[in-house]
Order: C-alpha cells, then structure tokens, then sequence
C-alpha cells in the first residue's frame, strides 16, 4: 500500500514536471512568435500619414507602428496570463492538498468574466439607447452641415440670414448638440449613476463656474461680433490701437496683422469694448475717404491752398478720380487757417502707402508754389532770414526779408530847464 502511494506521488510528480516543462516550452514558443511579430512590424511600410480627423491624429507619421507594437505587447502578455491561470488550475487539481487552491484560482478567474457578463447584458437596453442616440445626432449633424453649406455658398437663401453666418453657425449648433447628447447619455454609462460619478460631475460643474468666467464672456462677445457682422477675415479693420488686417476670427480671440506685420491678439471681451473700425466694408458701397491736415498763415490766399491740395491729391497713388477731392477750412486760429484735404480711395489696406504718398506730393506742390507748411508762430518777428522753401522752388525775385527800424529823435530830451 505505501509502495503503490509513493508510486502514485511519483507519477504526479513526474506529471507536474511534465505540465512545467511544456509551460515553459509553450512561452519559449510564444516569445518566437512574439519576436518574430515585432520584427515584421519593423519591416512594414507604415511610416506615412493614413486617414483624415481624428484617425490622421491617431495614425500621424511614426505613430503607427508604435501602436501595433504595443497592441502586440498587450496581446503577448494576455495570453501568458491565461497560460498561467490554466498551468494552475491544472497542476492545483494533481495534489490533493492542493483542491482548495484549485477552486479559489477558478473562482478568481470566473468572477470577473462573470461580472463582465451579468453588467454587459444589464447594460444593452442602456447601450441600445446611447446607440441610437449618437446615431441620430450624426445624422443632424451631417444634415446641418450640408444645410449651412449650402447657405454659406448662396444656393439656399434665408431672407435676414447672411451666407457668412453659415460656417460660425454650424459650429455653434454643433457644439450646442454635443454637448447636450454628452449630457443625456451620461447618466446611461456604466458607473454613470453613482455618488463617484455625480461628485466628479459636481466638481467639474463648479471647476468650470469658477475658472471660465473671462472664457465664457469672450464666447459670448465672439458670438455677438459674428452675429452683427462687425468684421471678417481679410477686413483692414482699426480695433483699439491695432490696424491692419484681420487674419483669425474664432469666438475667443480675434488676430490682427500690421503693416510691419505684427500679429495682435486681441480676446473678443477687448473687441466688444472697443470701437471698431474698418475700412474695408467702408469701399463695398460708398468711398472711403483719408484725410490730412496743414496750417498756413493768412497771408496766402485760400483759393492758391485749395488748389495746391487738389493737385496733391489727383498725383497720389491709389486715390480715386470719382468721387471728387475737396478741401475744408476747419479751423480759423489766431496766426494760421487749418486745411483739410478729403480725397477717396480704392485700396483701404494700402492706406499707410497712401498716406505717405498724399503727404510727398503736398510738399512737392507747396514747395513748387514757393508756399511755406509752416504754423506761423514766429513768422511775424522774421529776423531776416530767409524761408524754410527749398532754393529751387523759390521764385527768381525772392529777397530775404530784412527788419525795417525807423529812429526818431527827441529833440527836447536833453534841452536844460
């Protein structure tokens, strides 16, 4: 009896030795193909970009194979975890010492997919409605783009509705409808009703309260600006201090590039605040009229001003001939008439140039008609030098000016008494 007990626990022993062995020789055999896996990734052509959205982000250049090769190590590790879990329930049920340890690994093992199973098929009603939820709001989405889409290309008219609304529009309704159906299904998700997930969303709740206050005013000021059409992309607009043209307008900031080509951002609460000016809706319907100023002493005869004003101005650059130039008196001063020349334009981004041009030939005009751009101040106590107009502008006759003292004597001053 002892012979055939020691028989019996060398046979199971030898047994074990045997389910060991093959363990290790089935691992060896795992790594090969594991190895040999990771070697065939390398190999494949899959550095380059593949699909568009959110898979071109997911598949960018590089990250590809990365993601296979830790899908593969996720798989290799599985599949040893399993081939454990059977090497113990099998060699736990050759001992009988070892029967206990036998049903508490296949507890341990059944419990969990159990689980998954009772809580996925609770969860398919649930799942069943996220389902048809998401499915429908797709298709909304996809209706309302086409739908806008056709609006911002004019084909579908709106009376009141501008076709540059469209696309700001679409994006507005699209979060709107997110954002609502990420509400209602929550409570469907797994865990979604529990007192974790209700405090995460109270926190989240009072974390976005607290922290996007200066957001959610830029929002609703991004809102407004688009909705009044104050301005859009590529208007040579003035905001605040900042001219030039606008290149990005979301409904947070709006970026402005200068003439030296500085980009500003500006955040659209700033925006709201501000006057706003812009000059390139001005020339869709009517002039856009630039103007500049000079001062000239009373002694030179306003009409020989006007005229050399609108001289400078039919000679500038950019300066349209329909509607007319003209020229206001603004100010009568004490020692000189401020004038004012108004004159039309085509090409509201070019405005700087122009100015620079208007201001050249208002010089070259004045100092060819021997007028000095002068705020005569001082002109009145001239001690006799000569004007500020260039020598070659000054006529043939000119003479500098000189002091004219007259002395009369006091006859009487010294007669004695």
């Amino acid at each position: 009896m002892q012979g055939l007990f020691d028989k019996n626990w060398v046979l199971t022993g030898l047994l074990a030795l045997g389910l060991t062995g093959l363990l290790v020789f089935v691992l060896w055999l795992l790594h090969l193909i594991w190895m040999l896996g990771y070697r065939r990734i390398d190999e494949m052509n899959l550095d380059r970009e593949a699909g568009k959205g959110i898979w071109r982000v997911l598949f960018a250049r590089g990250r590809l194979p990365y993601l296979l090769r830790a899908g593969w190590r996720l798989l290799r590790w599985g599949v040893t975890l399993v081939l454990l879990d059977v090497y113990l329930i099998f060699v736990s049920r050759l001992f009988p010492s070892t029967t206990g340890l036998n049903a508490y690994i296949t507890e341990l093992t059944l419990k969990p997919l159990r689980s998954f199973r009772d809580g996925f098929i609770e969860f398919i009603p649930d799942l069943f409605f996220i389902l048809v939820t998401i499915v429908l709001t797709i298709a909304a989405l996809k209706f309302l783009r086409v739908l806008f889409y056709e609006i911002g290309v004019g084909r579908i008219k709106i009376p009141g509705f501008y076709s540059d609304w469209a696309v700001p529009t679409y994006k507005l309704a699209r979060f709107l409808m997110v954002v609502m159906v990420v509400v209602v299904i929550f409570p469907y998700l797994p865990g979604g009703k529990s007192p974790a997930a209700q405090g995460i969303t109270i926190f989240l709740g009072v974390l976005v309260s607290l922290g996007s206050s200066s957001a959610v005013s830029n929002v609703i000021a991004g809102v407004i600006l688009t909705y009044t059409r104050a301005f859009k992309i590529g208007d040579y607009v003035k905001i605040g201090s900042a001219v030039g043209n606008v290149v990005e307008k979301n409904f947070l900031i709006t970026r402005v590039r200068t003439v030296k080509n500085e980009t500003i951002t500006i955040p659209n609460a700033t925006v709201q605040g501000s006057e706003v000016v812009n000059y390139s809706r001005m020339t869709g319907h009517m002039a856009l009229y630039l103007y500049t100023s000079v001062t000239i002493g009373y002694d030179t005869p306003w009409p020989i001003v006007h005229e050399l004003l609108l001289n400078a101005a039919r000679a500038t650059n950019n300066i349209v001939a329909d509607p007319l130039p003209y020229v206001l008196q603004t100010a009568l001063n004490d020692f000189y008439v401020t004038y004012e020349i108004n004159a039309a334009t085509s090409e509201p981004d070019l405005m700087v140039w122009t100015y620079s041009d208007l201001h050249q030939n208002i010089q070259v005009q004045f100092n060819q008609a021997g007028v000095e751009i002068m705020s005569p101040h001082y002109t009145s106590l001239r001690d006799g030098n000569t004007i500020t107009v260039p020598a070659g502008h000054r006529p043939a006759t000119y003479r500098a000016p000189a002091f004219h003292l007259q002395f009369s004597a006091d006859r009487n001053r010294n007669k004695p008494e």
